[in-house]
């Protein structure tokens, strides 16, 4: 049975406060609205009740961050592609933040399942003054379990991060592409993937001194690497961690994210509460 699902989220600045806004249409709800930095940082809650998505399901979620407001979405648990031979499981996730405004979308880690077939798009767009960071995690497989992404279970997927003008993120992760998954100029073996985008629509003069900073935080950490893109259309910071761990590259993803916002932005970092639960 298919089981669809929208949620619509509007962030407003209301005085010196962020203010947020849901409507949905099935089992995709806001949670919780949570103000750990004060009013002006909303941090917004997703929840997903089934628990994951099997073949033609479908979450869309829209997200229209409204001049100055500055709103960060995340979720209390992983985004599971579960296996599935009744067709292609899919989230789309489409962000437009306004001038001036500010996105986070942080959710916890995706998990591809053995034998899944399914596509994760993310397509974020700035307005002028506008900035974001992004961060994914991708787990192939259950290797705890025993569990392959390989071609015996014909497991699949495809994986889409966009920052409209500014960077495009695309791939298809065959199960059946060994030298994708295996070899040295692909994942070589390694089934973790994390990525950390920050994007904004201006120039970034800092830049040098970010990825410095960031590098020398990221040095222990095996198979990590930073850089800067510039085009006409803004600035991007993008950090890749490639390993065998959830964890392992989510804690290294936050502590850059932890020093670019505080470099950037002049905000501390508190974690969401949900990820400590």
């Amino acid at each position: 049975m298919r089981w669809p699902a929208r949620l619509a989220l509007r962030a407003t600045r209301d005085g010196a406060a962020t203010r947020v806004h849901a409507r949905h249409d099935g089992p995709l709800r806001l949670l919780k609205t949570l103000y750990p930095e004060g009013q002006g940082v909303a941090h917004a809650v997703l929840v997903h009740p089934p628990g994951g998505l099997v073949g033609g399901d479908r979450l869309d979620i829209d997200i229209n961050v409204q001049p100055g407001a500055h709103l960060l979405v995340t979720t209390p648990a992983a985004t599971r592609f579960y296996r599935s031979h009744a067709g292609e499981a899919v989230q789309v996730v489409q962000a437009r933040v306004a001038e001036c405004a500010r996105l986070e979308w942080l959710p916890q880690e995706t998990l591809a399942y053995p034998a899944c077939d399914a596509r994760n798009e993310v397509r974020l767009t700035l307005a002028a003054g506008a900035s974001l960071f992004a961060g994914e995690v991708l787990g192939l497989g259950l290797p705890a379990a025993g569990e392959a992404f390989d071609a015996v279970h014909a497991s699949r997927l495809l994986q889409h991060l966009e920052v409209t003008g500014l960077w495009l993120d695309r791939g298809r992760l065959d199960a059946a592409d060994k030298a994708l998954l295996d070899g040295p100029c692909g994942l070589a073996g390694h089934r973790v993937l994390g990525t950390l985008v920050y994007a904004q629509t201006d120039a970034l003069a800092a830049a040098p001194a970010l990825l410095d900073e960031a590098r020398a935080l990221l040095a222990a950490v095996p198979r990590s690497g930073a850089t800067h893109l510039h085009t006409p259309a803004g600035a991007v910071l993008l950090v890749r961690v490639l390993g065998d761990e959830v964890e392992a590259v989510t804690l290294a993803l936050r502590q850059v994210r932890a020093l670019w916002r505080e470099r950037l932005w002049q905000l501390g970092s508190p974690d969401p509460r949900i990820w400590a639960t």
